[in-house]
């Protein structure tokens, strides 16, 4: 069993590194960044959290180099609504079903027989 390093200045690993839930102020995961309306923009992690026994890991970025979320632009979203549609579409039928196709078998639950 491998022991967990927590080295917060990154002097044994070379990358700093802290304890679930012990990070510093004015760093935040990527999920923390997207809840709060920002993105990393473009910017490498400078710290990684591990968890787990070091089998989890979240990159840490600083907060103040982060940038606002970009925004879909309509055709943007248009584009993802119509691949979208298209996953629910049967080869066969071509019956817009409300699940996903299955792409084992490209075709929907009633052409396949639901086995």
């Amino acid at each position: 069993m491998t022991a967990v390093i927590y080295d917060p200045a990154g002097a044994e690993t070379g990358f700093p590194t802290f304890p679930f839930r012990m990070a510093p102020d004015g760093l935040a995961t990527r999920r923390q960044l997207r809840a709060a309306g920002l993105r990393p923009g473009g910017h490498d992690p400078v710290a990684q959290i591990l968890w787990r026994r070091g089998k989890r890991v979240a990159y840490l970025y600083r907060l103040d180099l982060a940038a606002p979320k970009r925004t879909a632009t309509p055709a943007q979203r248009e584009a993802i609504a119509k691949a979208l549609r298209a996953r629910r579409t049967c080869r066969h039928c071509g019956l817009v079903q409300p699940y996903y196709i299955p792409r084992r078998t490209g075709s929907c639950l009633d052409c396949h027989g639901g086995h």
